[in-house]
């Protein structure tokens, strides 16, 4: 579960926010306009979060990875804007 001080913490020059609540978030990148859905089920342990992304609103999420925590995640989906903007090299 996502605690309230975590839901905070989001950069929101970095993203926009759509909608985060305690189980999950989706933002959309400002740097690439990537969407991420961020989906922490508790399982198989407190804390687990499963990342999803598309690159376009009408596009299906395909998933991204796996994540410890909330910030975790969001290190992880910088890392890939980086990688976009620096041309997949």
């Amino acid at each position: 579960m996502f605690s309230k001080k975590e839901l905070k913490s989001l950069d929101r020059k970095y993203f926009v926010v759509i909608a985060a609540d305690e189980y999950d978030v989706t933002v959309m990148s400002r740097n690439t306009g990537h969407y991420w859905y961020i989906h922490n089920p508790e399982y198989p342990g407190k804390g687990s979060c499963i990342i999803f992304h598309k690159h376009k609103a009408s596009h299906p999420y395909h998933q991204h990875g796996r994540a410890n925590t909330l910030r975790q995640a969001v290190r992880s989906i910088q890392g890939h804007d980086r990688w976009v903007i620096e041309g997949k090299k």
